[in-house]
């Protein structure tokens, strides 16, 4: 975690934000992760804290949870005193002031205060909605609310505030996510160099994790280890290489203090691609270097989306698979036949960045989404900003169930030669993914020396 200043000053930021949108009194709720047992109490998934007590607490540590009180600034660090057991089983560990002053908090209270001080407040209680059941119902008996009830009580203007404030990356925060790309990058070239014709995509999933582990961190989400890469969320591991093909790994580190990197990589089992890996592999890089360049501060996202669009539908066109206007089969949509999912995300401490706000503020500002097929799975479509971080990671995809249907209903027939796209069926699906910063006049790639030419590509299957 970072200095005890930086998490007193986050806090004091959210006071001023809210206060701005009209929140000037209240108390915010933080409520921190608990262990998530596999199959019993004391066998847990590794623990992973809320990335919004993290942001303003610091501390990644469960069962904790902590309070704001928008009227004085103050917060409240709630935290349990270690008992022998826990001294036993775990060894020394921080006691409760030792956390408070980790986190610059103005007070502590023992955990199970919690719930006893949310309900007994006579302000409003503001918090963002919540993703674990044991938080839904915590905050269900603090409330007075049905579970079912609860997510959409969160608060609106707590939620635009934490968006303003977390979306902007400070360069401590940048330095950290750096970190984790170099990491994910390393993660990728030790799978580049492991897969071999009959290797399994586990043993190569194993690989990644044990470079993000190694790293001090730990995976930044499930890894998409896979030959099959029209499958665009495939986390089985079933399969073997076989030469000839291509495998694609979408896999990320986080560090840990929690920031994470997410990079993709798609190369050729055998030592090059073929002739028709290499087309399409080389449409996907210049899609990504399309979406790249127009990534400045008041750039909307969703232009730098639809130039990548432009560049596949493009691509495609000349090999045969679409035809007709470029720009009108984009506004079409039919495009999204080969490309059905968005450009990119934001990235910091979720790989996926404050998702479990919400779409529609963390990506729109309030603004609806298209109902587009492609369009709708577009993440992120607001204005840029200095500061920002995002993915560019466009992909085609040979996907042979919505190619029939599509078929089969003659969608967008006048801009794709459904016989043509069959005969590329068994190449299956490529994407490229990099993480980039928006910077006061464009962007820079975030990480090292990670050459993803097709000659580069290649070379590293030498």
């Amino acid at each position: 975690m970072f200095e005890p200043s930086v998490y007193e000053g986050r806090r004091r930021a959210l006071v001023s934000l809210l206060a701005g949108r009209g929140a000037g009194s209240g108390l915010v709720a933080f409520t921190g992760n608990r262990e998530s047992p596999m199959n019993y109490a004391d066998n847990a998934y590794r623990f992973r804290q809320d990335s919004c007590f993290l942001y303003y607490f610091g501390i990644a540590e469960p069962d904790l949870a902590g309070t704001l009180d928008l009227a004085t600034g103050r917060a409240t660090l709630y935290a349990n005193e270690l008992t022998m057991d826990d001294l036993v089983w775990t060894g020394p560990r921080p006691c409760v002031d030792d956390y408070k002053a980790l986190c610059a908090a103005y007070s502590a209270a023992p955990r199970t205060r919690y719930v006893v001080d949310l309900s007994a407040s006579k302000e409003p209680i503001l918090f963002v909605p919540p993703y674990r059941a044991e938080t839904v119902l915590e905050l269900s008996r603090a409330l007075d609310l049905a579970p079912d009830r609860v997510a959409a009580a969160g608060s609106v203007p707590l939620i635009q505030a934490v968006v303003a404030q977390r979306e902007l990356k400070e360069a401590r925060e940048v330095a950290q996510i750096e970190e984790a790309v170099d990491t994910t990058i390393a993660m990728h070239r030790a799978v580049i160099a492991a897969a071999q014709p009959g290797v399994t995509e586990a043993r190569l999933m194993a690989e990644a994790y044990r470079v993000a582990y190694a790293g001090g961190g730990m995976p930044s989400f499930p890894a998409i280890a896979t030959t099959k890469g029209s499958v665009l969320h495939n986390h089985g591991y079933p399969g073997s290489l076989s030469a000839g093909g291509l495998f694609l790994l979408d896999a990320g580190a986080e560090t840990a203090a929690g920031y994470a990197g997410d990079l993709t990589s798609t190369f050729p089992v055998s030592r090059t691609y073929t002739d028709r890996q290499k087309a399409i592999y080389q449409i996907v890089l210049d899609a990504g270097a399309a979406g790249a360049s127009l990534m400045k501060p008041g750039t909307p996202f969703r232009e730098a989306h639809l130039a990548a669009a432009r560049t596949i539908a493009a691509g495609l066109k000349s090999l045969g698979i679409m035809h007709g206007d470029v720009d009108e089969a984009v506004a079409a949509g039919a495009h999204a036949c080969f490309f059905p999912h968005g450009l990119g995300h934001q990235l910091g401490l979720d790989v996926h960045d404050m998702e479990n706000l919400g779409e529609v503020w963390v990506g729109y500002d309030g603004e609806p989404k298209s109902t587009m097929f492609g369009l709708k799975s577009l993440r992120m479509a607001k204005p840029l900003k200095a500061g920002m971080v995002m993915t560019v990671e466009p992909g085609i995809y040979f996907i042979e169930g919505l190619i029939a249907a599509w078929k089969a209903e003659k969608r967008h027939a006048s801009f794709i030669d459904y016989a043509e796209a069959g005969r590329w069926l068994d190449l299956g699906g490529v994407r490229n993914e990099e993480d980039w910063l928006v910077t006061a006049d464009g962007a820079r790639r975030l990480g090292g020396a990670f050459d993803k030419s097709v000659a580069a590509m290649e070379g590293y299957r030498a």
